[in-house]
């Protein structure tokens, strides 16, 4: 079976030097970033490739991709954690679990979301019992819940490398039922993309008396529906739709990715892409979910595209039940940030928070960047935060937490003090 597809390794951390920028030019917005916690890749993990979650008394929920105690891994398995503010602007970091890389899955990517109870559910991209890809298992869905002062792990569904998918690596998404929705890679159609599949979008649903079943809702071809399952969330409405985006495929010349959304119609669901990337000077090759504004216009960003072929972020205005894509910015080369794979943020007064994998600084470390709109349809983009690695981390791969109080959370998958950080900023 074939490895796992691009946006797995895209959050794979690379050994960089630091380099401390400490000038800022007339685009740099006022902010203030402050390092909540930075790993060791211990006991405590390493690599927080993840969007982080927050429950009402403001505590802070994510996953890293290696670390903890697990014997299997030989750097860790990867650790549910908890980040819990304490008096003085301090934070204290607690491992709520460790996974084995057994039965119970390794590697968590995307983070973990939360259910009114403060059970929380998430993904690993190996481990588990279903079937061997690439070598290990074909991940899991898990749900890990409080029994007294400990979290105990639950699989809730084993992924086998077959029709059902493999390699989940996203953020999950819920429904208004408790339904949840999330994608893979690589799976599916196993004669497509190389003989490996080209990822899949699923279902995971209570069962009458317990347990959880998993259905898929969309198989990708590789065609004008698009190919691999993106690391972002899938975007769930109040009716119940579902939109996302596809890594790969669409467009027949650029197979640069799309955007999709999958209806509920009598007991099945209806596919239809909404719009297929051309790539430069149009976006191209989305890694992020999208997101929606009051209008039901989407918004999202790509690794490449936009006039430079550095990336972008883009709109897909709805009209008449149409959408059509506009490039709101196209990230530059020096020390604007690139290569953005998050998914965007809204602030209070309508403007755009995320986050670039690189650029910034002189080794590619990696910005927050504000879009704020402006007359005439048109957007400026100020720099919030560039990232130094050393003390304050680099490669903020995922996007961003906005908090009541309208500060800004999120994780690098390096740096700190050599693997990660939690951040925050106060703009």
């Amino acid at each position: 079976m074939k490895s796992r597809q691009f946006w797995y390794s895209v959050t794979t951390t690379l050994a960089i030097v630091a380099v401390t920028v400490t000038l800022a030019n007339g685009a740099w917005a006022a902010s203030k970033e402050k390092v909540l916690y930075s790993f060791t890749g211990g006991n405590d993990g390493g690599d927080p490739a993840a969007t982080l979650a927050a429950d009402a008394a403001g505590n802070l929920y994510g996953t890293t991709v290696n670390g903890g105690t697990g014997s299997l891994c030989t750097s860790g398995c990867g650790t549910v954690f908890e980040l819990s503010p304490l008096a003085g602007g301090k934070w204290r970091e607690t491992v709520l679990y460790s996974f084995t890389g057994g039965s119970d899955g390794k590697n968590p990517y995307g983070g973990v979301i939360l259910d009114s109870k403060g059970d929380l559910y998430g993904t690993t991209a190996a481990g588990g019992s279903g079937g061997t890809c690439s070598g290990d298992g074909c991940g899991v869905v898990f749900l890990l819940s409080k029994s007294g002062k400990s979290w105990v792990e639950t699989v809730m569904y084993n992924f086998t490398g077959g029709k059902d998918g493999f390699g989940p690596g996203g953020t999950l998404a819920f429904d208004s039922v408790g339904n949840l929705y999330g994608t893979t890679p690589d799976g599916g159609n196993l004669h497509k993309c190389n003989g490996g599949g080209c990822g899949v979008v699923y279902q995971i649903s209570p069962v009458r008396g317990g347990g959880w079943k998993q259905t898929v809702l969309h198989t990708f071809t590789g065609g004008a529906d698009g190919a691999v399952g993106s690391l972002g969330p899938l975007l769930v409405d109040k009716a119940g739709n579902i939109f996302g985006v596809a890594e790969l495929g669409g467009d027949a010349t650029c197979q640069c990715g799309v955007v999709f959304k999958l209806a509920p119609v009598s007991g099945k669901w209806k596919f239809k892409t909404l719009d297929a990337f051309k790539g430069t000077p149009n976006a191209g090759f989305p890694f992020g979910g999208v997101i929606a504004d009051s209008k039901g216009n989407l918004y999202g960003t790509t690794y490449f595209g936009g006039a430079n072929g550095l990336g972008s972020v883009f709109k897909l205005t709805k009209s008449n039940g149409k959408f059509t894509e506009s490039v709101l910015y196209s990230f530059k080369t020096g020390t604007d940030g690139n290569s953005p794979t998050s998914t965007l943020a809204f602030d209070a007064h309508g403007s755009l928070y995320g986050t670039t994998s690189a650029g910034g600084d002189t080794n590619n470390d990696g910005i927050v960047f504000k879009l704020t709109p402006g007359s005439g349809g048109k957007w400026k983009e100020s720099i919030v935060h560039r990232f130094s690695d050393n003390p304050d981390g680099a490669q903020p791969y995922y996007g961003l937490l906005r908090s009541k109080a309208g500060n800004f959370y999120g994780t690098t998958a390096i740096g700190g003090v050599g693997s990660g950080v939690v951040f925050e900023l106060t703009p």
